[in-house]
């Protein structure tokens, strides 16, 4: 097993390192709610913006593991900013998974076309999100 693979087995499992998550939300209460019950859990640091410029220049500085993205964000288009964020070489790589209250079929399918590995429908159903998380991490593309 390769050194990437032994830290995503470690991260899924919960032990060992911490998983550094993004979370681009402008919602205060949403933000709160979704980073206090990460943290809870013991094995995820949650850094926090409220548009989609700070969560891009956060990704850049920070480098988290994973990337929790508001689809829904005001100002920037909502696909631009994991177009940026995929097109960037010190970026490209970390997985993005897209968050929409749209749970449309149509909507996944365009999250995943942009650039999204992977799509969660709002509300969130918080064990969902957390397999989807630790899937992404074990399985990166």
């Amino acid at each position: 097993m390769n050194e990437e693979a032994s830290i995503a087995a470690v991260k899924q499992e919960g032990i060992g390192n911490v998983t550094k998550v993004l979370y681009v939300e402008h919602n205060d209460d949403n933000l709160y709610m979704l980073k206090t019950r990460l943290e809870l859990l013991g094995d995820f640091e949650v850094l926090a913006a409220e548009d989609s410029d700070k969560g891009c220049k956060l990704a850049v500085t920070e480098r988290p593991d994973v990337i929790l993205m508001d689809l829904e964000m005001p100002v920037t288009d909502r696909w631009e900013s994991v177009r940026r964020l995929k097109k960037d070489p010190q970026t490209r790589d970390i997985p993005i998974i897209g968050m929409s209250a749209y749970a449309l079929a149509s909507e996944r399918k365009e999250a995943i076309a942009t650039g999204c590995d992977e799509f969660d429908a709002k509300p969130i159903d918080f064990e969902s999100l957390v397999a989807t998380i630790r899937r992404v991490l074990a399985d990166p593309k």
